[in-house]
């Protein structure tokens, strides 16, 4: 394991050479990732692109086949129980204790934690409306997504890892969460990392953006910056290609034809349309189209 791998991870987390398969299929292959801390990253990719495989080598829940995963400078296979205290985590199925009580699996997780705000567990679950006496296999699908995001958030991790948390949530619920989660990083400057398909929660939300697919982040950027930088570009595919040579730009799209998805150096001086060649600014969709395709 290389000393670069080491001080990446220090501050938060680091991927160098992952890779993972199931039988003859290859999910990840040789995937390295080490995002910057403190801001909310969106992980992206198409359904069956490794996404959730991804999150649970990142966290040591799955083994890698080759390649290493570290939090905070530790191998995550082999963490102790201070850097565990430093993660919050949620899956993208529910893993709650059916039977107990709101209050009663939150006193549970309270227990293996010595940071816990009491604060902030009261006001999540008032306002967003959870029972505290009900068995929680009565509780919604939303309440139950609800508080499994409270539960991760009670003891402030510097580390938050979300696999499509908002899939139960109703537009209300998921601003209120996108709310907490801008005050996390204003607040504490925890690094979270966030899986959805919903793009525009990831729009509100996210600084920077990562694009996995063929088992590889093909992509991480600012989103404001990919956003200004890039272009959309249609027409007769030859005078596209000639287009972008002329301009020095950066074709990135992954499906061939048109349209075009490309980059420039320079964001201020991106190139103007032509009879032959339009071109567009691109939103958040056009990039997730063309870069997992």
């Amino acid at each position: 394991m290389n000393s670069s791998l080491i001080e990446s991870g220090a501050a938060g987390f680091a991927l160098q050479g992952v890779s993972v398969a199931f039988g003859a299929q290859r999910v990840l292959q040789g995937l390295d990732w080490s995002p910057p801390s403190g801001q909310v990253v969106g992980l992206l990719g198409r359904n069956g692109a490794g996404k959730t495989t991804l999150i649970e080598a990142l966290l040591g829940l799955r083994e890698p086949d080759a390649g290493h995963a570290l939090l905070f400078g530790h191998p995550a296979l082999a963490l102790g129980d201070d850097a565990r205290a430093r993660i919050g985590y949620v899956p993208q199925r529910s893993d709650l204790f059916e039977w107990l009580t709101a209050d009663q699996l939150l006193a549970y997780f309270r227990s293996f934690y010595p940071r816990w705000n009491t604060a902030k567990v009261d006001g999540l679950m008032s306002r967003w409306d959870i029972a505290r006496d009900k068995p929680i296999g009565k509780l919604s699908g939303g309440q139950q997504q609800r508080l499994s995001i409270v539960r991760a958030l009670a003891h402030e991790p510097e580390l938050l890892v979300l696999d499509e948390p908002v899939a139960s949530l109703d537009p209300a619920g998921r601003r209120d969460f996108l709310s907490e989660l801008v005050d996390q990083v204003i607040d504490r400057r925890t690094t979270i990392v966030f899986s959805t398909h919903i793009l525009s929660d990831l729009e509100r939300v996210a600084l920077d953006v990562a694009f996995l697919t063929g088992g590889k982040i093909a992509l991480h950027a600012p989103l404001d910056e990919l956003l200004e930088s890039s272009v959309r570009l249609g027409g007769v595919p030859a005078d596209v290609q000639r287009f972008v040579a002329q301009h020095g730009l950066e074709a990135i799209s992954r499906a061939a034809g048109v349209p075009v998805i490309a980059r420039g150096r320079d964001a201020a001086a991106m190139p103007r349309p032509t009879p032959t060649v339009s071109v567009d600014p691109v939103t958040l969709e056009d990039l997730f189209l063309a870069l997992t395709a």
